[in-house]
């Protein structure tokens, strides 16, 4: 008992010694050992206790809490339906455009992982030792991707690939907006050497056929370039030692107001001030090709090598996505920076309306409605900071850019020194199909979209018939009509015609023992309207349609509910 609670006493000394390395600025080094000193004592006292608590037998039995751990959640029969939807619409364009399909570990060593995301590194989801390896959650789907290609030589020239599948951050999740733990990312990248961003907007071009066949409303495809955005800061006078830090703050303008970033600026990262105003009078420019020629006559930018390269870039990429015809859905928005380091080129980002934080105008000086105020409560050292959903918007629901160094890093890494190792530039774009599911959904809720694929349902009014349901139920099936039936031996009318309703079935096949043996069924079509914005069954007087059993399947066929079907549609 003596032990437990020395145990115990230094578990709260250390809580309160990171609680005042927190309050005083300590180094991020500290913070993190003090962290792992405070978990390390923590498991200890947990193993020393387990034991004591399996052996009392006047201990009352803890109740088991039934919840899905923090930042994930389950999506019930309906929910998914409407994923599935998102998720058929995502992958026929990407097959649709030439992608070819891979997948990869959803764990990576985690030296694979390890600096390719700036500061969002912290946000990786590392796993215990396993079998000798240090290993890792992914982050995103693009650098798995890179050790791929480079584990394959490298040589995969001139390909399209994608992606769809569940990645991990360690982020302060905000359920109601899409932005989890536990997330699903749809990834579309080519690889290879192609003439010069032609493939860039070729992705482009991709990605507003998605969200325009997704319906997330009207959507604006955020632009800029890494090469403008680095000669920007080399001429407003940025060391090259900081240009990453700064590009990180940058990247927050769509969330927070000018004077907040020019403050992490000069007070966070010691950028003279000076130099962060000349660089607020670019990054608050945004606009199209006129403001590409206004950056072109900037005699101090174009002097610049790498700002004139991606002016250059940009041009051409303009003129490609005006023969594409989706010029109109893009902003050269000179405030973009995309956080993470591997981004070599073009950089984008799709927003709609609610990405933003409520109140927010995105016009880089305004500020965010102020959240409600709330009490106080004495913070421990493991509580993570709250996060108001009321105050945080989607944020964007796709993004991407050219990374052309990512495969080489692999390669050379893997190489024996002295051996050259092989390049393969790459472009990419990855769409948040949780954040599109937030955006979608309640539209897909308010239209009363259907919840499953069932088209037909079998009933008897027999003796349960239940040989014949099934015959039947498996002819159906066997030519491509979705057919269910009620699994039992001798059901009665009403739980079967329930059932019917319940999933929305278009048409109830009925089988009666006289039209059975002569040859027929009855087909009864079911439909469904909005009145006063409830759904609700339109209710038919005819008592349905005899049909010959042998030409059942024309005949359903050939009905405007199954030509004109699709997934997720309203029956009405």
């Amino acid at each position: 008992m003596a032990d437990t609670t020395s145990k115990q006493q230094e578990i709260e000394a250390q809580k309160n010694l990171l609680i005042t390395l927190k309050k005083d600025n300590a180094d991020r080094p500290a913070i993190d050992d003090a962290k792992k000193r405070l978990a390390d004592l923590q498991r200890a006292f947990a193993l020393a206790t387990a034991d004591a608590k399996g052996k009392s037998e006047s201990k009352k039995r803890e109740r088991l809490l039934l919840k899905t751990a923090k930042g994930t959640r389950d999506y019930g029969p309906a929910e998914m339906f409407c994923r599935a939807h998102i998720e058929r619409i995502v992958t026929e364009v990407f097959t649709t455009y030439g992608g070819a399909e891979l997948d990869t570990p959803v764990f990576e060593r985690k030296d694979v992982l390890t600096g390719k995301y700036g500061e969002d590194a912290k946000l990786i989801f590392d796993l215990m030792d396993q079998g000798g390896e240090q290993l890792a959650l992914r982050y995103d789907h693009t650098v798995p991707l890179a050790r791929y290609l480079a584990m394959v030589g490298a040589n995969n020239t001139q390909s399209k690939i994608w992606q769809v599948g569940k990645v991990y951050r360690r982020d302060n999740p905000v359920m109601s907006k899409g932005r989890m733990r536990e997330f699903k990312q749809a990834d579309f990248d080519i690889t290879g050497t192609w003439d010069t961003m032609i493939p860039d907007a070729e992705l482009m071009s991709m990605l507003c056929t998605i969200l325009t066949r997704l319906d997330v409303g009207e959507f604006t495809v955020k632009l800029n370039h890494r090469k403008i955005l680095d000669g920007i800061f080399e001429v407003c006078g940025v060391p090259q030692a900081s240009i990453r830090a700064i590009s990180s703050a940058v990247d927050k303008l769509d969330k927070l107001p000018w004077q907040e970033v020019k403050k992490e600026m000069t007070e966070e990262k010691g950028l003279d001030g000076a130099v962060a105003d000349r660089i607020g009078e670019y990054v608050k420019l945004k606009g199209g090709p006129l403001l590409l020629e206004r950056l072109k006559g900037d005699t101090t930018l174009t002097a610049n090598a790498s700002a004139a390269q991606g002016l250059t870039e940009m041009g051409i990429l303009f003129g490609l996505l005006e023969t594409y015809k989706v010029l109109d859905k893009f902003s050269f928005d000179l405030s973009l920076a995309r956080g993470l380091d591997y981004y070599t080129g073009i950089i984008y980002e799709a927003v709609v309306e609610a990405s933003a934080p409520p109140g927010f105008k995105g016009d880089n000086t305004s500020a965010p409605t102020p959240p409600p105020k709330k009490s106080k409560k004495s913070k421990t050292a493991d509580d993570e900071e709250e996060v108001d959903e009321s105050q945080v918007g989607v944020g964007s629901i796709a993004a991407g850019g050219r990374y052309d160094n990512l495969v080489g890093m692999f390669t050379a890494a893997a190489a024996a020194e002295g051996k050259k190792s092989a390049e393969l530039p790459c472009v990419g774009v990855s769409i948040g199909l949780d954040r599109v599911f937030a955006i979608v959904w309640p539209k897909w809720v308010e239209k009363g979209m259907r919840s499953k694929e069932t088209q037909a349902y079998v009933v008897s009014m027999g003796d349960g018939l239940l040989k014949e349901r099934i015959e039947l139920v498996q002819q159906l099936r066997e030519t491509g009509i979705k057919t269910d039936f009620l699994a039992k031996n001798k059901p009665k009318h009403q739980p079967q015609f329930a059932a019917s309703e319940r999933d929305e079935v278009p048409f109830i096949i009925i089988i009666a023992p006289e039209e059975w043996a002569a040859g027929y069924v009855r087909v009864k079509e079911q439909k469904w309207e909005f009145v006063d914005g409830q759904k609700s069954k339109v209710m038919l007087e005819d008592k349905g349609t005899q049909v010959k059993r042998d030409e059942l399947v024309a005949w359903l066929k050939e009905t405007s509910t199954l030509r004109g079907w699709a997934s997720g549609r309203l029956v009405a």
